[in-house]
This record gives C-alpha cells, structure tokens and sequence, in this order.
C-alpha cells in the first residue's frame, strides 16, 4: 500500500522569514482545529509531527471518499527541495524567457550549450545538491543563457518544488483547493507549490 503525503510549498519565503511563516501556518492549522499543537510521533522522516485535531475535515476535498487522515503534519524549513517520492520532474521553464527545456530526454544537442547525450538534467541535479547544501544555486538557461536561481524555476509537473518551507500532510485525504487557498493568504499570499506523492 504505502504511505501518501501531500506538500504545500511556500515558493516566496525568503531565508529570514521561513520560521516566522511557519510558526503562522501553524497556529493558524491549530486555531482551525486542522492539527493539535502538541506534536507527536506521527509523520516520516522527523520525530514529531503535529497529529490531526478535531475539525481535519477543514482541510480536506468535500467528496474524497478516503476517510480519516492517520497521521500528522511535518513542517519544513530551510533550504530544500520537495519531491513526490516518484520518478524525476519531466520539464522545467524558464521564468526569464518562458522556454520550456525537456528533462526527461538523454540529451539531442539540440539546445546552445547542451553537449551531445549529455541533456539538462545534469546542472538540474547539481543545482538541486548545491540548494540543499547552501541554500543558494543558479542555473543556466539552455535557452537564453542567462543564469536563474533554482527557486524561481517553473517546474511543470507536481513532482519537485524548491522552497524554505513545506508542510507535508501524511496519509491524509485530498487537501481541499479552498483550504490550500486560504493557507496561501495566511503565507502573506505567497505563491504555493502543492505536490502529492506516495512512498
């Protein structure tokens, strides 16, 4: 069976603001009575996690059939780069001149500076590496040749999101468009990434 998560990913938190945020997102999750606010083990991949409170159905899609949500939210801060648990992002376009570069293919030459059976995966992967360890990467355009930090790539998939916090809802039904709307407004109305994946 497995376990499913699904991840909010604030794109415009900035290094200084990511905790506060957080700290926000939270309380505003437990005013709604989404989540308790004493944590627990009940998320993967951290020690505690913050278990369902006694109105999680705020938060969830009106017709998802699944039930119960079993486990908790995990919250994310700092440099990271959110994935879907699945197969690499097939696409990503540049924000400066809006070209779409092809992930998924082994590399035709077919883009300046790309060299034959090399593609453009590669200084992705590097990038995703560099964010992880320093919170700070660039990355050429195959297209335009300019260089544009990896977080304001536009991946075009659910399957990546770069950001410096994420809230990772584990094994819960479908997260409900208008609670995801109403948690971006309490972001300051920052731009979000929403990623579900299964592991």
């Amino acid at each position: 069976m497995g376990d499913y998560f699904q991840t909010i990913v604030d794109l415009d938190a900035g290094e200084a603001e990511a905790e506060e945020l957080a700290e926000r997102a939270v309380a505003w999750l437990v005013s709604e009575g989404i989540v308790l606010a004493d944590r627990e083990v009940c998320v993967l991949g951290q020690p505690l996690g913050h278990p369902p409170g006694p109105h999680w159905s705020r938060a969830v899609a009106d017709d998802d059939p699944d039930g119960e949500p079993f486990d908790g939210l995990a919250v994310h801060t700092g440099p990271t780069v959110f994935d879907s648990g699945q197969d690499e992002p097939e696409a990503v376009t540049c924000p400066r001149c809006r070209t779409t570069t092809d992930l998924s293919d082994e590399g035709e030459g077919d883009l300046p500076d790309e060299d034959e059976g090399e593609g453009a995966w590669p200084r992705f992967s590097a990038a995703i590496t560099d964010w992880q360890d320093t919170g700070h990467a660039d990355v050429t355009c195959p297209a335009c040749a300019r260089d544009v930090p990896l977080s304001e790539w536009l991946w075009t998939d659910d399957r990546l999101a770069v950001g410096r916090l994420g809230l990772e809802f584990w094994n819960w039904p479908e997260l409900g468009d208008d609670f995801r709307a109403r948690l971006a407004a309490v972001l300051d109305g920052h731009r979000t990434a929403y990623l579900w994946g299964k592991l």
